[in-house]
């Protein structure tokens, strides 16, 4: 990594990132991992050190054991998907092309033989942000992993709960963690043969891989919702990235 008193993370001067990038290769914690994450992708923000961590971030997934390679290729996965953020670091994708393009040999690698569903998750939505596809390299796995999605109703711009998971699968207004008697409205799945796009390829790469839970919440993530206030129908997939 360059000189970081040159660079900026998200409390400011980036002088501190090379040192703990050498702990993180050294002795890896979930603590140091964290402390990491909020510098270089806070909340989803990137910065100037961000993309110069990415060569290091690459060195330590290509050395490290399974559980450190993950951390390392969501962590790269995130900071890549903010390429289009204001940033200062220039042409982010052809300045770390090679890396990005070994990130995503890595990625396709230990998704082949992942059995865990969120890690299954989490690497491909980071196959789609080393990919540069918009959208689902950013926000794929936060609904999938968590079972819910925050969307807008495009009609009347309701905030509205879309629901993938151990809940159910239904749209609503309401809080139905807390409240049982919120009005829900089932969710209607794409059929397999009716999905096209990245839907279709999310799908088959699921089911090519053993994860038939995963590619069953794809034709959810791709079928259609209605809004519980005003009774428009929608697509699911439409609406994701355009939160409420």
């Amino acid at each position: 990594m360059t000189d970081g008193s040159r660079l900026s993370h998200a409390y400011g001067s980036a002088e501190d990132i090379p040192a703990l990038l050498d702990q993180i290769e050294a002795d890896p914690s979930a603590e140091r991992w964290n402390d990491l994450w909020s510098a270089l992708c806070h909340q989803g923000s990137v910065y100037s050190a961000s993309f110069a961590a990415i060569p290091r971030l690459t060195t330590i997934a290509a050395v490290a054991d399974p559980k450190e390679r993950l951390s390392a290729l969501h962590l790269a996965a995130a900071i890549v998907a903010g390429a289009d953020q204001p940033h200062g670091a220039g042409d982010v994708r052809v300045k770390y092309a090679q890396d990005i393009a070994a990130l995503l040999r890595m990625a396709n690698e230990h998704l082949r033989t992942s059995p865990d569903r969120t890690e299954y998750i989490y690497l491909l939505e980071a196959l789609l942000a080393f990919e540069g596809v918009p959208v689902w390299g950013e926000d794929l796995a936060w609904g999938l992993v968590n079972g819910e999605y925050g969307v807008s109703c495009p009609n009347c711009e309701t905030g509205l709960f879309i629901a993938i998971g151990d809940y159910g699968h239904f749209s609503t207004s309401g809080d139905y963690a807390l409240d049982d008697n919120v009005e829900k409205a089932p969710l209607r799945p794409a059929g397999p043969g009716d999905l096209d796009g990245i839907g279709q390829r999310l799908h088959a790469l699921a089911l090519t891989d053993g994860q038939k839970e995963v590619a069953t919440a794809v034709t959810y993530l791709f079928g259609s919702a209605r809004c519980t206030d005003c009774g428009t129908d929608f697509a699911v997939a439409d609406q994701v990235g355009d939160p409420y």
